[in-house]
């Protein structure tokens, strides 16, 4: 018997203005939101972006698919 594979995969995606603004002297991470949804590899193969909630910002923002 032949396997199928497995169509949908797990994604995350980040807020892109907490990406943006990221930016820190001391170099210390301050925290990205991050969301974790699959998605239809057939259906959309293009790059996810959703409008969440982003707790950091305290705003609904752009949040886009990033690479693992």
């Amino acid at each position: 018997m032949a396997k199928t594979k497995n169509v949908r995969v797990t994604v995350i995606l980040e807020c892109t203005s907490c990406a943006q603004n990221n930016v820190n002297v001391n170099k210390v991470a301050t925290g990205i939101s991050r969301y974790i949804t699959q998605k239809n590899r057939h259906n959309t193969p293009n790059r996810l972006e959703f409008k969440k909630f982003c707790p950091r910002c305290y705003k609904h923002t752009l949040h886009g698919e990033i690479k693992k």
